[in-house]
């Protein structure tokens, strides 16, 4: 099991945990719209890291921006595997022909 997966797993332990034991339970406690707002304040935070050329800042957003987008998704009951699945259809797939088969 990779470290993702381990961490999919733990987000998904703490649904309905007491919010004041986890950080992860407050996030999920407060519904998918704040979620989906901190996985978007984590993502603007990478792009700036990225911009400015830190790799060890950009290496912690980026980690940032996982579990915020684990969370997002554990929010509104996507499973990590399914996301996998989506990427693994994709595969060998141009990045221009899968766009243009979701535009039709």
């Amino acid at each position: 099991m990779s470290a993702l997966e381990r961490l999919a797993a733990t987000i998904e332990s703490r649904k309905g945990a007491d919010p004041e034991s986890s950080w992860t339970a407050r996030l999920l406690a407060k519904g998918p719209e704040k979620a989906a707002e901190k996985f978007g304040e984590e993502a603007i935070e990478a792009v700036i890291e990225a911009v400015k050329g830190d790799r060890a800042r950009l290496t912690s957003e980026a980690a940032d921006v996982l579990y915020h987008l684990l969370v997002m998704l554990a929010a509104r009951d996507i499973a990590l595997d399914d996301v996998l699945a989506e990427l693994a259809r994709r595969e060998g797939v141009s990045g221009i022909a899968e766009k243009a088969g979701r535009e039709g």
